[in-house]
């Protein structure tokens, strides 16, 4: 999944935090941040191996692999992102607003725990508030630029985006069958890490 999905499957500020350095440590760090970091950082870990092995994640990958092949996960999970935002039955527009809000400001008081270049994404993060604009369709085109341009082996004009709008009505079905699981899983999850707490 991807930034906003992270954010929204998380029980705890300290799990907020463990959410988004996941992608930006490495493994044997883990273990020098605080307890509640360190259980964001394993519930990113169980989100992901989740989302790779549930049968519509491997539906949705269908749309992309012809353009970017071994890519094609990372833009499901934009594309997820954008269903998240979109999803009311999760939250109203309002408490997506506030839920953005709350992430950035959450981040910012840990920012100790942050490096470097998180730091410098979070701010670029919080000015263009994207969390609340992955509701967009200029929201998802942006991040997937992103990662077209960070991709080692991908020409920066590939058409995905357009493969995404194509396809929207076949993407939402996938993510109507996966998050539900996705996040029964989660609370599973943070249930264990609890009882482990305790």
């Amino acid at each position: 999944m991807n930034l906003l999905a992270h954010s929204f499957l998380t029980f705890s500020d300290g799990q907020i935090v463990g959410q988004f350095l996941e992608d930006f440590i490495r493994n044997k760090d883990r273990y020098s941040f605080p307890k509640e970091i360190q259980d964001g950082i394993t519930m990113h870990r169980a989100v992901d191996t989740f989302t790779d092995s549930h049968p519509a994640i491997h539906e949705a990958k269908k749309v992309f692999s012809p353009l970017v092949r071994l890519y094609a996960g990372a833009f499901v999970d934009v594309a997820m992102d954008y269903f998240v935002a979109t999803d009311l039955s999760l939250h109203s527009l309002p408490e997506w607003k506030a839920h953005s809000l709350r992430v950035y400001r959450v981040l910012n008081e840990h920012e100790e725990w942050l490096p470097d270049n998180f730091k410098k994404m979070l701010a670029k993060m919080e000015v263009d508030d994207w969390l609340y604009n992955y509701r967009e369709d200029w929201g998802i085109q942006f991040s997937m630029r992103n990662v077209l341009n960070k991709a080692k082996y991908l020409e920066p004009d590939i058409p995905v985006f357009e493969a995404f709008l194509e396809n929207k009505p076949f993407l939402q079905e996938c993510y109507n069958d996966f998050f539900p699981d996705l996040l029964a899983h989660a609370k599973g999850i943070n249930a264990v890490i609890q009882l482990d707490n305790k």
